[in-house]
C-alpha cells in the first residue's frame, strides 16, 4: 500500500513521522507543523488506509499492514530511523513499530491512544454501522468524542471541518480500519518497547480516558512517562494545540 504523504521542513532535519486517528486525515496535524519545522524537523504526515488520499484497501486492515505501510514509506523516503509520533489509531501503530520494527524508530510520542480498544465486537458493529447507516452518522457520534463541548461552542468552524472530514472518509476505508482495532492487544508487548516513549492523554478524553489507557501504556513501557493535559478530548492535539506541540517538541530534543 502506497500511503499518501507529505514532507515539509528542512531537508537534512531530522525526520518525523506523524500518524492520525481513525476518521481523519493528515490535516490534522496542521497544528503541529509549524513548531515541529521551526525546530528544525523535517516532518512526514500521511494518511492511514482508506483515509484521506490513501487507496481504500480490498480487505479488513490488520495492524501489522498499518505498521508495514509506514515502514514501506520510510524505505521510500530512505529514512533509515525516525521519530514517530502517533494519535488513537496512529498511536496504535507507533506500538506496533516500537515492538516489531525498533531499528526505525527513534523517539516515540503515544497520544490519546490505548494499547487494547474497547471488544472486538464493538468495533466490529462500528464498521457495520459505517457500512450501512453511512459515515455522517459516524461523524455525528465521533465529533462529541473528539472535543469537550465548550471548544466546539467556541469554535464551531472548525468543528465543522473535522465533522467533515469524518463524514468524507470512504466507509470501506473506515471499517477496514476498525478491523485492525478490534484484533488489537498490545498490552502484553509494552515491555518489549525500547524507543524513549512520551505518553500524553487528554484529561477529558471518553475514548481513551487517562488512568484506563495512557497510564497503562506508561506503566508497560519501560521508562514511559505520562503527561495529561487539561482540557483536551480524543484530537487533544487539535484542542490544546500549544501544549501538545511544546511536549512533542521537547520530548524530541530530550532524545535528539
Amino acid at each position: 500500500m502506497k500511503v499518501n504523504h507529505v514532507v515539509e521542513g528542512p531537508p537534512d532535519g531530522d525526520v518525523v513521522v506523524l500518524s492520525g486517528s481513525i476518521g481523519s486525515n493528515l490535516s490534522m496535524w496542521d497544528p503541529q507543523i509549524g513548531p515541529l519545522t521551526a525546530a528544525g524537523y523535517r516532518v512526514v504526515r500521511y494518511d492511514q488506509r482508506g483515509h484521506g488520499r490513501t487507496p481504500v484497501p480490498d480487505h479488513p486492515a490488520m495492524l501489522d499492514e498499518l505498521g508495514g505501510d509506514v515502514v514501506e514509506l520510510l524505505d521510500t523516503l530512505g529514512v533509515e530511523r525516525a521519530h514517530f509520533v502517533g494519535l488513537s489509531l496512529g498511536g496504535m501503530t507507533g506500538m506496533w513499530l516500537g515492538v516489531h520494527a525498533p531499528e526505525r524508530i527513534g523517539g516515540l510520542v503515544l497520544c490519546c491512544t490505548s494499547a487494547k480498544l474497547g471488544t472486538p465486537e464493538m468495533w466490529e458493529q462500528r464498521a457495520k454501522d459505517a457500512r450501512t447507516q453511512g459515515m455522517e452518522a459516524i461523524a455525528d457520534g465521533s465529533i462529541g468524542r473528539w472535543f469537550t463541548a465548550d471548544w466546539l461552542v467556541a469554535h464551531p468552524d472548525l468543528g465543522r471541518e473535522y465533522h467533515h472530514m469524518t463524514a468524507a472518509t470512504p466507509a470501506a476505508g473506515y471499517a477496514a480500519c476498525c478491523h485492525a482495532i478490534a484484533s488489537m492487544d498490545l498490552v502484553a508487548d509494552l515491555p518489549r518497547i525500547a524507543a524513549p516513549t512520551l505518553v500524553i492523554a487528554g484529561a477529558d478524553d471518553p475514548a481513551t480516558p487517562p488512568q484506563e489507557h495512557g497510564a497503562v501504556i506508561a506503566k508497560g513501557i519501560p521508562g514511559a512517562r505520562l503527561e495529561v493535559v487539561e482540557q483536551a478530548a480524543h484530537l487533544g492535539n487539535v484542542e490544546q494545540p500549544e501544549r501538545f506541540s511544546e511536549l512533542i517538541t521537547g520530548h524530541l530534543k530530550e532524545v535528539r
